[in-house]
C-alpha cells in the first residue's frame, strides 16, 4: 500500500503518522510538503497529520485548509481514494469541506493530553474493519479545540446514515453527541481527534490505535 503524509508549517504528528504507516504497511510513505501542487506519485492512501499548523492563527486548520496539495487531497478524496484526518487533520478536513461539522475549543477552555477510552460505533468503514463494532479502546489525545460540533439536522443525518465511526465512552471535551470521529457520506474520509498514530507500537504498551491503518491494509488487499 502506497501511503503519503502531508507536512504543514506547525505539524507535529507527521513522523508518528509516517513511523505508524511503515511498520504496519511495510513501506515508508512519501512526506509530502504543504506547497506542493500535487503528488509525485499517486498514494493510495492519504494521513493529515496532527500538530498546528500554522501556529493555529485563525482558526484550527484553517489557513492549511487552503494550502496547495489540499486540492489534490479533495481531488483524490472525490475519486475514492482513503483520507484519515488526526486531530488538526480532523481540523483542516472539515474547514476544507471534505467533512462535516467543526471542532470548537474544548468544552472547559483547557489543553487536554491524556487517553481516553473510545467505542467502536461503525466497524463497517474502510478505517474500522479490523475492529468489532462496539470494541472499547485506549487512544491518546492531545488538543485544545477538539469539541466536535454540527447542527442537530447534520448530526441526525451522521447518525442515521452510519458516519460516526468512533466516540468517546467519557467525552473529554464536550463534543455533540460524544463523537469523536466521523466519515464522510461515502465513507473513505475520516476525520478523528484521538491519535492512532500513538497507539500503534507494542514498545509504548498500547496497539489499540493500529487497527486504523491495518484496516486500510485490508481494504488494499
Amino acid at each position: 500500500m502506497k501511503s503519503a503524509v502531508i507536512v504543514f508549517p506547525g505539524s507535529n504528528c507527521d513522523r508518528d503518522a509516517a513511523w505508524a504507516l511503515e511498520m504496519i504497511t511495510g513501506q515508508k510513505p512519501d512526506m509530502v510538503w504543504y506547497g506542493d501542487s500535487d503528488f509525485k506519485t499517486k498514494p493510495d492512501m492519504i494521513v493529515v497529520p496532527g500538530g498546528f499548523s500554522y501556529g493555529d492563527y485563525l482558526r484550527s486548520g484553517a489557513m492549511a485548509s487552503n494550502a496547495p496539495i489540499m486540492k489534490a487531497v479533495k481531488s483524490l478524496a472525490e475519486q475514492g481514494r482513503p483520507v484519515i484526518g488526526i486531530c488538526n487533520g480532523f481540523q483542516i478536513l472539515t474547514e476544507c469541506g471534505l467533512l462535516p461539522g467543526a471542532l470548537l475549543r474544548n468544552r472547559d477552555q483547557l489543553f487536554i493530553c491524556d487517553d481516553t477510552e473510545l467505542v467502536v460505533e461503525n466497524a463497517n468503514t474502510p478505517f474500522t474493519r479490523g475492529y468489532d463494532k462496539g470494541q472499547r479502546l485506549t487512544v491518546p489525545i492531545a488538543h485544545h479545540d477538539g469539541n466536535y460540533f454540527a447542527d442537530a439536522e447534520t448530526l441526525d443525518r451522521l447518525e442515521g446514515e452510519g458516519q460516526v465511526a468512533f466516540r468517546y465512552v467519557n467525552n473529554p471535551n464536550g463534543s455533540a453527541r460524544d463523537i469523536a470521529g466521523v466519515t464522510n457520506a461515502k465513507g473513505n474520509v475520516l476525520g478523528l481527534m484521538p491519535h492512532p498514530e500513538r497507539a500503534s507500537d507494542p514498545k509504548l504498551g498500547n496497539t489499540d490505535g493500529a487497527g486504523v491503518f491495518k484496516s486500510l491494509l485490508m481494504e488494499m488487499a
